[in-house]
């Protein structure tokens, strides 16, 4: 059973009341981040039914939607209300990548829609006037006989809205689907499928990793040992370990802590003041030349003019842009 819980009455509409005009194409990619999140998250919690969230990208045109990818969301503490900032932030990354993907529904694992669905569908019609729901419901018994012939456990849903006994309701309608597929999908499923690049099963790869990861843990406690040995005076030095651990030290990204990040803020601030300090110091100086450009121009006018008043009170030299006209 889903963390969800389960109603009485359901919001879903049976098919042969109503059924939905949407043309819906399913692509493997979601099919694949669904699962691995209810898996992950079975192994992290412990937890054999798990509460699963995330939110579904994809184009829709008309009535034609295609599901093309997902990413997990979070909720605040443990109710149900959704993190608004989170959801909007990870849309706003994933739009700056992929232009043409709008959000256009959310996913959840459970047996059904509930009426808790419904609670929490509401709070992303902000985002979509009208979101699809997709529904992971795994089977409760192992699949057995033909596996090729077994349907995928996903269910999509469309909202709309039930009138009966003149009071209505939020119900679901379930859509049809068709897992629509590109042949750069189909070569990473495939080599999802067998492992990697390799040919070996999954488990095999992730095995040779995690020793690679231990091995590197053991060499990374071995040189720490050695600098702890060597800052003690119980071992001896050797500068040319010492400059190599120097330089492998410096290559790596620069730490996270909260002391490094002040220091790192307060250096990156003071550059930039700086580089404001001398645009505006430049800013400055032109201004300084057009003030003294203008200046110098208006204080010729004022001499010609000055001195042809004088030149005709007085009868004396005329301007010479007089004698010339004379």
């Amino acid at each position: 059973m889903s963390a969800m819980d389960t109603d009485e009455i359901s919001v879903v509409l049976p098919a042969s009341s109503t059924t939905s005009g949407l043309s819906l194409a399913l692509h493997p990619l979601p099919i694949l981040n669904v699962s691995e999140h209810l898996t992950r998250l079975k192994l992290q919690k412990n937890d054999p039914s798990p509460f699963v969230l995330g939110a579904l990208l994809g184009t829709q045109n008309g009535r034609e939607v295609e599901i093309v990818n997902t990413f997990e969301l979070a909720t605040e503490g443990d109710t149900d209300s959704v993190d608004h900032g989170f959801l909007i932030s990870r849309r706003d990354q994933y739009k700056q990548v992929f232009p043409s993907l709008e959000f256009i529904g959310w996913y959840t694992v459970a047996p059904r829609p509930t009426a808790r669905h419904i609670t929490l569908h509401e709070q992303f019609t902000a985002y979509s006037s009208t979101p699809l729901l997709l529904v992971l419901q795994p089977p409760v018994t192992p699949i057995g006989g033909d596996i090729n012939s077994q349907s995928l456990p996903f269910k999509a849903y469309e909202p709309t809205v039930e009138i009966k006994d003149r009071a209505s309701r939020s119900v679901f309608i379930e859509v049809p689907y068709n897992v629509e597929t590109g042949e750069a999908e189909r070569i990473a499923v495939d080599w999802t499928a067998r492992g990697g690049g390799s040919g070996t099963s999954l488990e095999s790869h992730l095995q040779t990793q995690r020793s690679a990861v231990a091995m590197l843990h053991e060499r990374i406690l071995l040189l720490v040992k050695y600098v702890a040995d060597v800052v003690a005076g119980t071992a001896k030095k050797d500068h040319d370990i010492l400059r190599s651990l120097g330089a492998l030290v410096a290559s790596l990204p620069a730490s996270e802590n909260k002391a490094f990040r002040e220091e790192f803020e307060t250096e990156y601030e003071d550059v930039q003041l700086t580089a404001f300090l001398s645009s505006l110091t430049k800013s400055t100086n032109i201004l300084n030349d057009l003030v003294d450009k203008h200046l110098v121009l208006t204080a010729s006018r004022e001499d010609r003019g000055t001195r042809r008043r004088m030149g005709g009170r007085q009868g004396g030299i005329p301007d010479w842009g007089d004698r010339m006209h004379g």
